[in-house]
């Protein structure tokens, strides 16, 4: 709690790893937090990367070991901990001490010091990135909690091995939800994907590889009422949102792809939100004096890896300027 560093990663997904890097060649007295043993956020459950520039069809998981290499040869600064709240100075509190503001600068302008306080420890420091990055959309329906884990997946790439040779399906109609189809119609008998609309989202290159293969059959139109199962999914009930038709589809498992939902809950009254995504431009000035951020958690109109790698390096550009006054 004696030390204040200059910066705080929060997250070591893509935007969180290229800000550490950016931070330890800057010379800044940084850390990153992590919550999970395995840096790289989501990237590390994607089976394929093919849009990232030098390294087409890199697997997610080697992806996350190459940023996290990076920045260990780097000498940058880990501590895996949850985060649990962060803390902003009062006005009253001018001291110096944690939990205060301090003058620093060229012209000797007051910054807060915020306190982040984890399950462990709590850390103390002028500036914050916010990389926390985003979690899978539920579909809400009776039996998704209960089957999780048991037939219901929200990761093809994690879970795909184990339904060789079933039937299963995909709900979704975005890039992960093609993605995710491809990647069973490999190994398993049957992929059904189900899309609430009659056309879908993702890439048109994704959409023709996808429609190409044989053992793909798309439901248009339909949504899913309930997951069956005891124990086990056994099948789904879905309904035609046009007919109004109900009808059962048996197979043994579901990968939700409807979507991510951002990790900002906590942030709730401490910077300025828009649907949970935190607002923040490219520059990653968020609506409090010293805390930025970065990757799939601020509001923007593409979230990609490169985009949240680009996302980690301003937010360091900006946190050097705020730094100086």
């Amino acid at each position: 709690m004696d030390k204040i560093y200059d910066l705080l990663i929060l997250g070591s997904g893509p935007a969180g790893l290229a800000a550490g890097i950016y931070a330890e060649r800057a010379r800044l007295d940084a850390m990153v937090i992590e919550k999970e043993y395995v840096s790289g956020g989501q990237v590390v459950n994607t089976y394929e990367v093919d849009n990232y520039p030098g390294l087409p069809g890199i697997n997610g998981f080697d992806m996350g070991m190459k940023f996290r290499e990076h920045a260990d040869g780097l000498g940058v600064n880990f501590v895996t901990d949850k985060v649990e709240r962060v803390e902003a100075p009062g006005k009253e509190d001018l001291t110096g001490e944690c939990g205060s503001t301090v003058r620093s600068g060229g012209d000797a302008a007051e910054q807060p010091v915020y306190r982040v306080v984890c399950e462990n420890e709590t850390y103390a420091a002028r500036t914050l990135i916010i990389a926390t990055g985003a979690v899978h959309r539920k579909l809400g329906v009776p039996g998704e909690e209960e089957m999780a884990g048991m037939g219901v997946s929200y990761c093809a790439t994690c879970d795909g091995a184990f339904f060789r040779n079933k039937d299963v399906a995909v709900v979704g109609g975005g890039d992960v939800a093609i993605e995710d189809a491809i990647f069973l119609a490999r190994a398993c008998r049957r992929v059904y994907v189900i899309h609430r609309r009659d056309e879908l989202r993702g890439a048109k290159s994704l959409q023709e590889k996808l429609l190409r293969l044989p053992n793909v059959e798309m439901l248009w139109n339909t949504v899913v009422e309930k997951i069956e199962g005891d124990g086990q999914v056994s099948g789904l009930t879905v309904r035609n949102v046009k007919t109004g038709e109900i009808s059962a589809l048996p197979l043994q498992g579901v990968f939700v792809a409807v979507g991510i939902v951002p990790n900002s809950g906590i942030f709730e009254g401490l910077v300025e939100m828009d649907h949970g995504y935190i607002v923040a431009d490219e520059t990653g000035r968020t609506s409090a004096p010293g805390i930025f951020a970065a990757g799939d958690v601020r509001t923007k109109a593409l979230r990609q890896i490169v985009t949240a790698v680009s996302d980690g390096a301003n937010a360091v550009a900006s946190v050097e300027k705020y730094l100086a006054g």
